[in-house]
């Protein structure tokens, strides 16, 4: 990027600042903040209203990468409604989780980039089965999108998936993660007769 970009990507990114303080909720910020989402800054900015900001922003890799290193909760957010998914590589989606911190990071991102990349099954499987609770988070939480946009799974996938859900509803970290893999077993269900049945004998495995 050369001084001329760099300097159109500041005055981006300052406009976008100035937006978000127009668009600033004093109360919900300072609930966030009590709650434990440390940022530099946040701005208490409803979810609808980040979209909706999102819509008249250029979808484009440079300014949704800048957004991302920013230390504020709406530029963390944003980033994941702005990034072209031709433009995301594997890598780069392994890159952001190590980054994450908080549980609304992973829903908005998967939700609004990782659930719409072409390689998304191969990250939920590869995720669900690390050591780190914020990839794991984000394994279950992206099965259940892709379960919802009618994804079905070959029989050998189907078995993989059902033993790492049984194991991740045993012995869970953290109760979000506890909750993400419950939904994402709840969504397969749905999605057949036969998926409801081998889901049922999970869950009454796990006392469910």
């Amino acid at each position: 990027m050369n001084i001329s970009q760099d300097d159109n990507m500041h005055e981006q990114l300052r406009g976008i600042k100035q937006q978000l303080r127009t668009m600033m909720n004093g109360p919900v910020s300072q609930s966030m903040r009590e709650k434990g989402l440390t940022y530099k800054l946040n701005f208490g900015v409803e979810l609808p209203r980040l979209r909706e900001l999102a819509d008249g922003l250029p979808h484009t890799y440079e300014l949704a990468a800048a957004l991302w290193k920013e230390d504020i909760r709406e530029s963390r957010l944003l980033a994941a409604m702005l990034m072209p998914t031709e433009a995301f590589a594997e890598d780069l989606a392994d890159l952001w989780v190590e980054q994450m911190r908080f549980t609304e990071e992973a829903e908005c991102t998967v939700l609004h980039l990782f659930s719409r990349l072409p390689y998304a099954s191969a990250l939920a499987f590869r995720w669900v089965s690390a050591e780190q609770g914020m990839f794991r988070l984000c394994g279950w939480l992206l099965f259940s999108r892709l379960f919802m946009q009618g994804a079905r799974l070959a029989p050998r996938d189907e078995n993989e998936f059902l033993d790492q859900v049984q194991a991740e509803l045993r012995s869970a970290d953290t109760p979000a993660i506890r909750r993400a893999a419950h939904k994402a077993i709840l969504r397969y269900m749905d999605t057949g007769d036969a998926e409801n049945r081998r889901g049922d004998a999970v869950l009454d495995a796990c006392g469910l």
